[in-house]
């Protein structure tokens, strides 16, 4: 653990810098197994924004088979007027997807309804593989089941912070990941 105080409003840590990078080192090394021969531009790691990008850099530093990376930007609707696991793209990537092999990184699979819908996106999108690495994933939430490819860690059903993860924007560069407290977020 580093030195960073925990905030007031973090009710424990629940993986810390150690295990995740551990981790990291894992996924990293299946992942540039599976990819082994692929040519750079033939393969594209694709970050979901904002959550996924210290996950996505990490992981990216640590694979050894050539990759490119790309970014997509999504909203889940909240309105009580809005139909349940509704997603709107945000911001699209900038490369190209036919004939490539795409790998989709997340950083939390919770209801699931996100993931599903980057599938069936990228899928239409005529890729030579689509494959999925997600950090977290509670499945305990899961409304939709959608396959991974490629999963750090499964974490029960609380609010998570750090490592990329926030609560209204802040806590993403926490270096681990924490369980926030209720108080934090029911008020």
């Amino acid at each position: 653990m580093t030195d960073i105080p925990i905030p007031d409003s973090v009710e424990h840590v629940l993986l810390d810098e150690a295990t995740i990078r551990a981790r990291i080192e894992v996924l990293a090394e299946k992942i540039s197994r599976d990819y082994a021969g692929i040519r750079n531009e033939d393969f594209i790691l694709v970050g979901v924004l904002k959550g996924s990008f210290i996950f996505l850099a990490d992981l990216a530093r640590r694979l050894t088979v050539p990759h490119r990376v790309d970014f997509i930007a999504l909203s889940s609707y909240t309105d009580a007027t809005d139909v349940p696991g509704a997603v709107r793209l945000i911001m699209d990537t900038r490369a190209s997807i036919p004939g490539r092999h795409v790998l989709i990184v997340e950083d939390i699979l919770d209801t699931g309804y996100t993931l599903s819908y980057l599938q069936r996106v990228f899928s239409a999108r005529g890729p030579a593989s689509l494959r999925t690495c997600v950090l977290l994933s509670k499945p305990e939430r899961r409304k939709v089941e959608v396959p991974v490819d490629y999963l750090g860690f499964e974490i029960p059903d609380v609010w998570v912070v750090g490592y990329g993860l926030d609560f209204n924007d802040r806590f993403r560069t926490l270096p681990y990941i924490a369980a926030l407290k209720r108080s934090a977020y029911e008020k």
